[in-house]
């Protein structure tokens, strides 16, 4: 990658050996492995042995998990917050784990859209509940930085399953619950 890197300064025009640049191939390397993390990742062994058997049947909630990701068409970053529920159907999860997931997720070349369906056909697969939602809004580098050039534009995106896809009364539920309670 370093080799790559340089190539890379060379080709726009800059001097890889001064002084400012001499150590940067070396710090995308460390970068791009800290970044691109989540494929060396399984997010079933994130999740682990934090299942717990637990009769609770209510909304479990976990709002504004920050991510950062990078887009996977312009190597630019994209970044925002998940919000993920599920209703457990005698299953729960840890806590922590279900923003470690979507850092897993996060942590890959990605498009947003994707993303948004892997936390939640993860969290369908290792939990079996009654429903699974996810929103996903995110700020792309992509569209700010470069072509459109647009600085205020957010894409949002939704996976809905089970009784969060069928119960228009849960799925407004959640939409609620992840806009109106103050922090």
């Amino acid at each position: 990658m370093k080799d790559s890197v340089r190539t890379i300064l060379e080709f726009i025009g800059e001097d890889p050996a001064r002084e400012g640049l001499k150590d940067t191939p070396e710090r995308m390397e460390k970068s791009m492995a800290f970044l691109t993390q989540g494929y060396k990742q399984c997010p079933e062994e994130v999740i682990g042995r934090a299942i717990f058997h637990e009769s609770y049947d209510e909304m479990v909630v976990v709002r504004d998990i920050d991510f950062y990701s990078m887009c996977e068409h312009h190597l630019l970053p994209f970044f925002g917050k998940a919000h993920v529920a599920y209703i457990p159907n005698g299953k729960i999860v840890g806590l922590s784990k279900i923003p470690r997931m979507v850092d897993v997720f996060a942590r890959r070349l990605q498009v947003q859209e994707r993303m948004t369906q892997e936390v939640a056909q993860t969290l369908v697969d290792m939990l079996e509940p009654q429903g699974v939602a996810v929103v996903v809004e995110g700020f792309h580098m992509c569209m700010a930085m470069r072509g459109v050039q647009k600085q205020n534009s957010w894409m949002t995106t939704s996976a809905m399953r089970g009784v969060f896809q069928t119960s228009t009364r849960t799925r407004e539920e959640f939409l609620q619950l992840i806009k109106g309670i103050s922090k």
